[in-house]
Order: structure tokens, then C-alpha cells, then sequence
């Protein structure tokens, strides 16, 4: 599934992955802070998306994250 960590205070893409791990990714994401290079942030909250691309039926876990 696609997932994609988005700045929940203006809607800026930090870094975005596929994974089967839907679950861990999702519960790391939960824990004390999530680091990428452009800094250290805070889970808010999550959304699952559902969309048809091309005439496909696709998933995607947006996670919500604020500024450390």
C-alpha cells in the first residue's frame, strides 16, 4: 500500500513509501517522534484514502504528523 507522511500544518509532503507493513509503519509512526531529514516530528492523526487511478482501484494511508 502506498503511504505518504504529510505537515498536517500545511499539507507539505515529507516522504511517502510503499509497504505490506501497513500496521508497524502505522504504530512506529505512533510512538515518540518520527525523524526524516528535514526534521523531527509528531504523530497527529491518520486517513485512509480510496481512489480509482486509471481505472484501478487503489489504498492510500496518509499519516498526519506536526512539528516536534
Amino acid at each position: 500500500m502506498q503511504i505518504v507522511f504529510v505537515l498536517t500544518e500545511d499539507g507539505q509532503e515529507l516522504f511517502q513509501l510503499v509497504s505490506n507493513d501497513v500496521a508497524g509503519i502505522l504504530a512506529a509512526a505512533q510512538g515518540e517522534s518520527v525523524t526524516f531529514p528535514s526534521g523531527h516530528f509528531k504523530y497527529d492523526f491518520h486517513n485512509l484514502d480510496h481512489y480509482i487511478e486509471d481505472d484501478v482501484y487503489k489504498q492510500e494511508l496518509v499519516i498526519y504528523l506536526k512539528r516536534a
